[in-house]
């Protein structure tokens, strides 16, 4: 994983932050450089594949909630934005992931995603739950809030 980092504008004094995205998968909330008021750092869902899971799921210092799709799935992209948003609502505490089934297919194997959507929890490289179908927002934000304690 190589580190990138992106502009943040404070909303309290408009301060520019540069803010590096290896802080933020580490837990670290940015604050302003100037006024300390914490920054909103815009979410991200990674998208992996065969060769990068294990640096990106296993290997990470956060916990990952990994979601198994394919394009062709419509319950599937039902739930796309929905982890778009838990994704903005736990930044920083939960990584999000998406892997294309279809593409993937060793890693689809490795963790029997046969049906998708599939949502896969990870804490310290392990597996600790998961979801099979299209849930709605409030159970899989309650069970990230489990995966959290």
């Amino acid at each position: 994983m190589t580190a990138t980092s992106q502009i943040v504008q404070c909303p309290t004094c408009g301060a520019k932050n540069r803010i590096s995205s290896e802080k933020v998968e580490h837990g670290l909330a940015p604050l302003c450089g100037r006024c300390k008021t914490p920054l909103n750092v815009p979410a991200q869902v990674y998208e992996i594949t065969d060769a990068t899971f294990t640096d990106q799921v296993e290997k990470s210092p956060l916990p990952v909630l990994v979601d198994f799709w394919a394009p062709w799935c419509g319950p599937c992209q039902m739930i796309g934005p929905i982890i778009d948003a838990l994704a903005k609502e736990f930044v920083g505490q939960v990584r999000f992931a998406k892997l294309n089934v279809d593409q993937n297919q060793r890693t689809a194997a490795r963790f029997q995603a046969s049906s998708i959507p599939l949502i896969v929890m990870f804490k310290d490289g392990k597996e600790v739950d998961r979801l099979v179908g299209a849930y709605p927002a409030p159970e899989i934000r309650r069970r990230l809030e489990e995966l959290l304690r």
